[in-house]
């Protein structure tokens, strides 16, 4: 099947994305500032907080690669041992529908995966996504907007192609390709990342097993009516959620029935409750009670004192 390219999305969680910040939106100045993190008697770490990844068309992004000389290139040995003369700019690319923690760790793989990195990451739009893998739930301007916010995250490179080309590495000056290690094959060939790899230019990343789009939407169709009720009590209409009139009523009497239910139930504890605190005074009051019945009628009580009192007057 042409252009079939499985992307880390539904396999784990390792790429796959939409976007968030639409291409032609104005460029957004990052800003930093410094927080307190931790002290300790000799000093203060402080950790940056800065803005969201700059866009590849925004200026910053635009200025600081034309600083780079392309024509020296940076080896994995150089990159590892961190003495290369500049970051390192790392490339990872997805879908990253519904933004999740696989997402995140995948990312978060490609940017420490040597010393110093400049971590680019590609979106694929809708046009392509939906041609080549299918509807998306998030569109391409939130798909965008929620990698822009990840902290690992440099730039983000929207419209971001398919299958990568030497072309598209030179524009982007990219050193390196960071994805997982298992073949993506097309009818033109059995790894479109072969070519990468073969050049000493392929950063393995490894999959989060247990998350990812497919795995949350699956959740979400598995609960899909106590999810719709949940709309449905929040405001939602029927036509907000595309459904019929019949199931909308369906599912509203169904909510009635368990708020019954929750209600019958929470009645059940309360009466267990006050039993208990009943059984709990009984108690108290049967301990008072035995006590005073010893003060009186035990060995040593009061009558018993009384009687031996007595008989001595007599």
């Amino acid at each position: 099947m042409a252009g079939r390219k499985r992307l880390r999305d539904d396999a784990d969680s390792t790429l796959n994305g939409d976007a968030v910040g639409s291409r032609r939106s104005k460029p957004t100045r990052r800003f930093s500032c410094n927080s307190a993190s931790s002290q300790t008697e000799d000093h203060a770490q402080k950790e940056t907080c800065r803005g969201p990844a700059p866009f590849s068309h925004d200026e910053e992004a635009r200025l600081t690669r034309e600083k780079i000389d392309y024509s020296i290139k940076i080896t994995k040995e150089t990159a590892e041992s961190g003495t290369a003369h500049r970051p390192v700019r790392v490339y990872a690319d997805g879908i990253y529908d519904m933004f999740h923690s696989g997402h995140a760790r995948q990312l978060m793989q490609a940017k420490t995966c040597f010393p110093n990195v400049y971590l680019l990451v590609g979106v694929c739009n809708d046009e392509l996504t939906h041609k080549m893998k299918g509807r998306t739930v998030m569109n391409e301007t939130e798909r965008y907007e929620a990698i822009r916010h990840c902290r690992y995250v440099d730039e983000i490179v929207p419209d971001a192609p398919w299958i990568l080309g030497e072309e598209y590495l030179e524009k982007h000056k990219i050193d390196f390709v960071a994805h997982d290690d298992i073949p993506y094959g097309t009818d033109d060939s059995e790894d479109i990342y072969q070519w990468i790899k073969d050049k000493g230019m392929f950063v393995t990343t490894q999959r989060t097993e247990g998350i990812s789009t497919t795995d949350v939407i699956a959740r979400i169709i598995k609960d899909y009516d106590l999810y719709v009720r949940r709309n449905l009590a929040r405001g939602y209409s029927a036509k907000d959620l595309n459904v019929s009139f019949m199931k909308e009523k369906k599912l509203i009497f169904q909510e009635k029935v368990d708020a019954i239910k929750e209600k019958i139930a929470s009645k059940k504890s309360q009466v267990v409750d006050k039993s208990h605190e009943l059984i709990d005074r009984w108690e108290e009051k049967s301990r008072d009670f035995i006590g005073n019945f010893l003060e009186l009628f035990g060995r040593d009580g009061r009558i018993n004192q009384w009687l031996n009192e007595g008989r001595l007057k007599m």
